[in-house]
């Protein structure tokens, strides 16, 4: 399988009157022609700032990206002119961002919205991009499209929301779709139904989608591969069904041990021990060594180097080495 996008030792940094931010610190992934590719982690582990640095959308100042290369059609992202960027940003690469009420424009229309994005980069007219938006809310299951079509956002439910905002993000028919957690601000009958509407894009459409989530329950229904990211480096990248029933590394299995068990009606909730390291002031060695259950003298001195577990599987942890 061709590799449509890849990521190479990216580093973002945030550079504050506190200090340097490293909210990004050497990730590495490659996304294939039609595979769902999730990223995973916990919040503030670097997931969101992955994806903004892929289009170069993080704000700057403070934001920088300091190190590494975003390959995508022998071009590397980091470097092409902002002029060539925007003709690849919602044409070939696409986002769907995290909370749509505040991506969409509280005083433009629904319709104006999306057929903007769609007459930048197609040569329709406003009439034929009027015509594609409402195909395009009709195919996210959406009633009454005309309605929706001239509402404003704070006229639509946090569901109907999220939708054109999916739609939005499918108007230009880009070849990677990178969704941020377009699960988290709604119920769990919208939520059940979005992931209806990504199963249904990936079996129809064969797009790449880069899938952003803190919840591996999602990730084993719609993932192909996995990176789970902890303190702005991945540290373990595997087929979904190996993460899930082999995992490796001691932060994905502590993630594992978080999900809800239905048949289990009594005690508490696992979770994994401490917090987040403080990009601000990351410790040394293995990130993830102050929570680590198996942690040995060598995690707190040194970076463990990726490791192959199978040509498919590699970890980032001194047990395997």
């Amino acid at each position: 399988m061709d590799t449509i996008l890849s990521v190479s030792d990216l580093k973002t940094y945030f550079y504050t009157r506190h200090g340097i931010v490293k909210a990004v610190n050497g990730v590495d992934f490659e996304v294939k022609h039609g595979e769902c590719l999730c990223l995973v982690g916990e919040s503030g582990c670097g997931k969101t700032v992955t994806a903004l640095s892929i289009l170069r959308l993080v704000e700057s100042p403070p934001g920088k990206i300091v190190d590494g290369t975003i390959t995508y059609d022998h071009l590397d992202l980091t470097k092409c002119p902002i002029k060539q960027l925007r003709q690849i940003r919602g044409k070939d690469i696409a986002m769907v961002f995290q909370e749509a009420q505040s991506a969409l424009n509280p005083v433009l229309t629904i319709s104006d919205q999306i057929t903007e994005q769609i007459m930048l980069h197609l040569p329709l007219s406003k009439k034929e991009a009027r015509s594609r938006a409402s195909n395009l809310l009709e195919e996210m299951g959406i009633p009454s499209v005309d309605r929706v079509l001239d509402a404003h956002p704070h006229q639509l439910s946090g569901g109907m929301k999220q939708r054109a905002l999916i739609a939005m993000g499918l108007s230009c028919d880009p070849q990677l779709l990178i969704a941020d957690e377009p699960t988290t601000a709604v119920d769990v009958t919208i939520k059940a139904q979005i992931m209806d509407i990504f199963r249904d894009l990936k079996r129809k459409r064969q797009m790449s989608l880069l899938f952003i989530t803190h919840d591996l329950a999602v990730v084993s229904e719609i993932g192909d591969r996995a990176v789970v990211i902890y303190g702005g480096k991945d540290v373990e990248t595997a087929p979904v069904s190996e993460i899930i029933n082999n995992p490796k590394h001691p932060y994905t299995v502590g993630l594992i041990g978080c999900i809800p068990d239905v048949s289990q009606t009594t005690g508490r909730l696992a979770s994994i021990p401490g917090t987040i390291p403080n990009p601000l002031d990351l410790p040394l060695g293995c990130p993830f060594h102050p929570r680590c259950p198996r942690v040995m003298n060598i995690c707190r001195q040194q970076e463990p180097s990726h490791i192959s577990i199978s040509h498919t599987h590699k970890v980032s942890c001194f047990l395997y080495q």
